[in-house]
């Protein structure tokens, strides 16, 4: 924000800013950590204030991922690059406050925090309420990146009021499994906004591949006790994982979520940068789209 020249400000809500928002879903997570949670908030508006599109691009910020008490039980040396969405994201606002596109306002937002354990942390069988009224039971501690997510994508759609969304998240191995290490998927019910991720893709080599959001899975996400569960089965798990983040977002409004869990990570140079080009050349554009 600082280098920006004044078109880039950044919000920082501590703890209990978010819990008078309600960002239980957050929060639950973020109480098994001796380290406080920090909700980052940049906001980027063009030098002239002429703004024709206002958007949202949240980054699963988990700074260290332990499972929590579904404790993983491999990778775990490699957690720390569960915050690839948040610096994808924090990436392109620094790229957006040099390049300075004009007609678009940016709203750049991570729920920073880790998943870790102790006498406080989420167990499961807890029910969380996140920021929407939602209830939210806990089946595995381990799909907590999600949880992060869903408080920070009703923070962009409700409070900022963004027009469009896109979320990046190292979120689920099942994605990893089916699209390899190179290549993100993007789970999308809007076809314009496909077409325009799919057009980005291929002009930073950002590699994505469209996936279905097959409604027929939301049954795996029932709650006897909720109005929703927290993960489905282990069939599935990538897909369900975007019907579950569905719930967040109002539904008439174009929202993506991208996820990087493979291409984040090369074991032999470490973080690659994944999705930073992608998310600035998404915002760049949206400026130029109504002209």
């Amino acid at each position: 924000a600082e280098e920006s020249g004044g078109t880039i400000k950044c919000t920082i809500l501590g703890k209990e800013e978010c819990e008078k928002r309600g960002m239980g879903a957050y929060l639950g997570v973020a109480r098994g950590s001796e380290t406080d949670p920090q909700f980052i908030h940049l906001t980027y508006t063009p030098k002239s204030g002429d703004v024709k599109k206002k958007v949202g691009i949240v980054g699963k910020g988990l700074l260290f991922d332990t499972g929590g008490y579904n404790i993983k039980t491999a990778m775990m040396e490699l957690m720390k690059f569960d915050c690839g969405g948040s610096a994808a994201v924090l990436g392109a606002a620094r790229a957006i406050g040099e390049l300075a596109p004009e007609g678009v306002e940016a709203h750049f937002i991570v729920a920073a925090c880790e998943n870790m354990i102790n006498d406080r942390a989420v167990v499961p069988s807890d029910v969380l309420t996140a920021s929407n009224g939602m209830t939210i039971e806990i089946i595995n501690t381990d799909a907590e990146g999600r949880l992060t997510l869903a408080d920070a994508l009703v923070y962009a759609d409700k409070e900022v009021g963004c027009e469009s969304i896109i979320e990046l998240s190292t979120l689920t191995g099942a994605c990893m499994v089916s699209l390899g290490k190179k290549v993100c998927g993007v789970w999308t019910s809007d076809d314009d906004l496909a077409s325009q991720l799919a057009d980005v893709s291929k002009t930073t080599g950002d590699k994505s591949w469209r996936m279905p959001l097959e409604k027929e899975y939301n049954a795996q996400l029932e709650s006897k006790i909720a109005d929703i569960t927290n993960c489905g089965t282990s069939y599935g798990g990538a897909i369900t994982a975007a019907l579950f983040l569905e719930n967040f977002v109002s539904k008439k409004k174009p929202f993506a979520h991208i996820d990087i869990a493979g291409p984040v990570w090369d074991d032999k140079i470490g973080a690659t940068g994944f999705g930073a080009k992608m998310v600035t050349e998404w915002v760049s554009r949206q400026g130029k789209s109504e002209e």
